[in-house]
C-alpha cells in the first residue's frame, strides 16, 4: 500500500523517530510502513492521519488494495 507519509513528515519537518513515538509505534514499524512492506492497522492508520490533521484516505492510498 502506498502512503504518503514521508512527504508529510517532510512537510512537516518531523522524524520517523518522532512520529513513531507520537503514534506509539517503533521507528522500524514506520520505516516498514513507508517501504510498503508493512500494512498499518485501521487503529494505527487513524492514528497517523489524525496527527497530521487529515482523513485516513488522505494518507493511505487504497487504490492497489484488492477487495
Amino acid at each position: 500500500m502506498k502512503t504518503r507519509i514521508p512527504e508529510l513528515r517532510r512537510r512537516n519537518g518531523i522524524t520517523q523517530e518522532e512520529l513513531a513515538r507520537s503514534v506509539g509505534v517503533s521507528r522500524q514499524t514506520i520505516i516498514s510502513i513507508e517501504n510498503g512492506r508493512y500494512t498499518a492497522s485501521l487503529v494505527l492508520a487513524w492514528k497517523i492521519a489524525r496527527y497530521f490533521g487529515l482523513s485516513i484516505e488522505e494518507v493511505f492510498d487504497f487504490s492497489s488494495v484488492e477487495e
